[in-house]
């Protein structure tokens, strides 16, 4: 029998098409519809008056890597082997040996083996060497770059030895399994992304298709990249100049589905794989904003975790609609397989959850128990969090790691935020909740034993893929 419930949609077919956008290091502040007032996203404000807002959405890690592998697998990166390797540390690096190991199922797998056409366009970032490419994960296409923007021939000289710098390519632009250009013209990948996907809706519009679109922008670097048009033209130099054309192409594909009729048929969520990193002054826009929430991209603040997210579907998400509830991209998968009707068993454990009648409810969400009754922060091999309900416990900590609350040495007493009510985690309220301390405490054991912590191995915990003599992606 089925771990998740079938579920038969009403209209012209009941396999629906899926188009998931995952923006590079897009904070929860950068776009409109989740408060930015210096970037101009109109285009996302018209998703979001026809769609559901997700003001609770959350990743697993507040780097790419991790993040991009709970997406596609529905797991915690630590249960997969994803969350950090002595070679590259944090994030895969150019030429590494590692990579998502070929035996987890993806959600490309499970619908590839339904008879869903796949296509991945972007950014992977889940390993280089062809046995973890996209068409070895349950892609059909694969166009974009194999990992990070700022990961480029001269970052690697640069670094030297470190990461094996000196081994790093340039910037491979890749189809399938073969680099077509190199070095990539970073400024056009926007536009060139956007393009390759109409393409592939047309293409594909008569049958059912799931779109992987990992856009590259804003990215890595300090100063993001964009096409002539949008060069230059935002309020906030080129990180906004980059968000505003990734709102362009947002409207660019909702607009070609409508065209094709294909609206009704298509559920596409936009998100962003963590939050942004920011500048060195907080305040300032110029490196993305995470606001109202605290904390920088690649840490376990709610500013990296919590990311905007809108999802669109005419006819089946209510318009001008919201939810609250605390939800994460390890729902996808599972969520993805019950629309398409897919009696699915997961082949390994897995930690998402099915989500579908809190995406299709007919009404706000506010108030709805989080299928998550515990949810973990980990910075690498480091368990630095957990949340269940409103509540966010940072465990006391005797060498933190990167950390948004506690600095080197620091860490020696519990932090307690209520996240729904003190959205900017200003309020330590630890010493006067013990029994909730205790309890999240309790979590945070049950997922140490399961998921692993720093020096400890989890019994759930899976192997990373690995090859020997891994080779650069250059053009032959």
């Amino acid at each position: 029998m089925s771990v998740f419930p079938r579920i038969l949609l009403s209209g012209e077919t009941p396999r629906p098409n899926f188009i998931l956008i995952y923006c590079d290091n897009l904070g929860y502040g950068d776009i409109e519809p989740f408060g930015s007032t210096v970037h101009r996203t109109p285009r996302l404000n018209e998703m979001a008056a026809e769609g559901r807002r997700f003001t609770d959405f959350n990743v697993t890690a507040g780097v790419c890597t991790p993040s991009r592998a709970s997406i596609l697998t529905g797991c915690y990166s630590q249960r997969v082997g994803m969350h950090h390797n002595s070679r590259d540390g944090i994030v895969l690096r150019p030429v590494s040996p590692y990579g998502l190991n070929p035996d987890e199922e993806t959600v490309a797998e499970v619908l590839k083996q339904s008879g869903y056409t796949t296509g991945c366009i972007g950014k992977w970032h889940l390993g280089d060497q062809p046995k973890f490419l996209p068409t070895r994960q349950g892609f059909d296409y694969f166009y974009g770059i194999p990992y990070s923007d700022d990961m480029t021939e001269a970052v690697g000289k640069r670094i030297g030895d470190r990461f094996n710098g000196n081994q790093w390519p340039p910037l491979p632009l890749m189809i399938n399994d073969e680099v077509v250009d190199a070095p990539v013209d970073r400024d056009m990948l926007t536009v060139d992304y956007t393009e390759k996907t109409i393409s592939f809706i047309e293409e594909h519009q008569d049958e059912p298709f799931f779109l992987y679109l990992p856009q590259a922008m804003p990215g890595s670097t300090s100063t993001p990249f964009a096409s002539p048009r949008f060069k230059g033209k935002s309020k906030n130099g080129p990180w906004g100049d980059s968000v505003e054309e990734l709102d362009w192409s947002t409207g660019e594909i909702l607009d070609k589905l409508k065209e094709l009729n294909l609206d009704e048929r298509t559920l596409v969520i936009f998100t962003s794989d963590n939050g942004a990193p920011l500048a060195t002054d907080v305040e300032s826009p110029s490196r993305g904003s995470n606001k109202p929430f605290h904390g920088r991209g690649y840490t376990t603040a709610e500013g990296a975790f919590r990311v905007p997210t809108i999802m669109w579907w005419p006819g089946k998400i209510a318009a001008d609609s919201r939810c609250d509830t605390l939800t994460s991209t390890l729902d996808v998968l599972p969520t993805f397989a019950a629309m398409a009707g897919i009696d699915y068993e997961p082949t390994q454990k897995i930690d998402g959850k099915e989500i579908s009648s809190i995406i299709l409810s007919d009404q706000h969400v506010e108030d709805r128990e989080s299928p998550h009754s515990a949810y973990y922060y980990y910075s690498a091999e480091q368990l630095q969090a957990v949340r269940s309900g409103p509540w966010k416990l940072f465990l006391p900590l005797q060498n933190p790691g990167r950390h948004p609350h506690f600095k080197k040495n620091e860490g020696s007493e519990p932090l307690l935020f209520n996240v729904k009510e003190d959205i900017g985690s200003t309020e330590n309220v630890a010493a006067s909740h013990p029994e909730i301390v205790a309890k999240l405490t309790q979590l945070a054991e049950e997922a140490r034993a399961d998921l692993g912590d720093t020096g400890t191995r989890g019994t759930g915990q899976r192997t990373i893929g690995q090859v020997v003599n891994p080779k650069p992606q250059i053009k032959q």
